[in-house]
């Protein structure tokens, strides 16, 4: 009986030992993972961090059309925010002057995409006969300024008005005769004043293939 119960004495002590084992080993396994895999907090944390990441809305006007009202100062619009940084610089610095005098200025046109400022050209076409005579009041898209962000079209009257009298000090300059609302930058005009204005776009060397 000694015997026997000795071996069981033995097997019982290797079977808790192999036990004792197995648990540890269940522990160690459990630990490294979750050593490995992110807690819900931190998912949460990682997920936010990707989806609160600011998407710009998409530009209005993407070819540069304007709606009527469009200020030098409404960025949403293409047709203003891609205009030549310089020149809306140089716009925006004498809107605020001339808001002194309690006169806005609107943008009636500003960047061109080269397809709308191709349909333009059409349309002038059609409305005054022949290609020649749309020449005098719309460019090509390889010679508009428009095209390139270096024109702008200000509206309304008192506003080209008072351009016409205080936008050399911005370096401000009205290029044609014939458009009292279509002025580029010269910085040269700061000092030196504008240069003479063409009677038309057709007396503008850049408008020649």
């Amino acid at each position: 009986m000694r015997r026997q119960s000795s071996e069981v004495v033995v097997r019982r002590t290797i079977g808790l030992a192999l036990l004792g084992t197995l648990i540890a080993g269940a522990a160690l396994v459990g630990s490294l993972v979750l050593q490995t895999v992110p807690s819900s907090a931190e998912s949460a944390e990682s997920a936010g961090s990707v989806t609160s990441t600011p998407v710009a809305p998409p530009l209005l006007g993407a070819d540069g059309s304007l709606p009527e009202g469009v200020t030098v100062f409404d960025d949403e619009y293409a047709g203003v925010t891609r205009l030549s940084p310089e020149l809306l610089e140089a716009l925006r610095a004498a809107a605020t002057a001339a808001e002194a005098d309690g006169i806005r200025f609107f943008v009636n046109s500003g960047w061109r995409s080269p397809e709308y400022q191709t349909r333009l050209l059409d349309d002038a076409v059609a409305e005054y006969g022949s290609r020649e005579e749309a020449a005098k009041w719309v460019a090509t898209a390889e010679t508009s300024p428009h095209v390139t962000g270096d024109a702008v079209d200000v509206g309304e009257t008192d506003a080209t008005s008072w351009l016409s009298q205080h936008g050399a000090a911005f370096g401000l300059c009205q290029i044609y005769a014939n458009e009292r609302w279509h002025y580029e930058l010269r910085p040269e005009a700061v000092t030196q004043g504008c240069p003479p204005m063409y009677p038309d776009p057709t007396f503008d060397p850049r408008m020649r293939p």
